[in-house]
């Protein structure tokens, strides 16, 4: 799972949570719109400079984001982890 990728869920769920468009937020952030939706998409990395504008575009803290993407990434983390099961004969050997 890639930060990039979570955060820009994060964002868009934000945007889509307040009934705001790409084209509203990033006129509002200053960025195109075809470089908003590539960021919401995890295909861009997008600088801590950009982050602060979205955020401001969306009126929520860069903390608040962060927090977000810090929590669905430990979930994700706690899902994907297997415990190793190692065969009998593999631990014989």
């Amino acid at each position: 799972m890639l930060l990039r990728t979570v955060l820009g869920e994060s964002l868009r769920e934000i945007r889509v949570a307040e009934g705001r468009t790409l084209r509203e937020v990033s006129g509002a952030a200053r960025v195109s719109l075809g470089y908003l939706s590539e960021v919401e998409r995890g295909q861009k990395e997008a600088s801590s400079e950009l982050v602060q504008a979205i955020c401001d575009a969306l009126d929520v803290s860069l903390s608040q984001v962060l927090l977000m993407v810090s929590e669905k990434m430990e979930a994700a983390e706690l899902v994907t982890r297997l415990p190793v099961v190692r065969s009998r004969a593999a631990a014989a050997a």
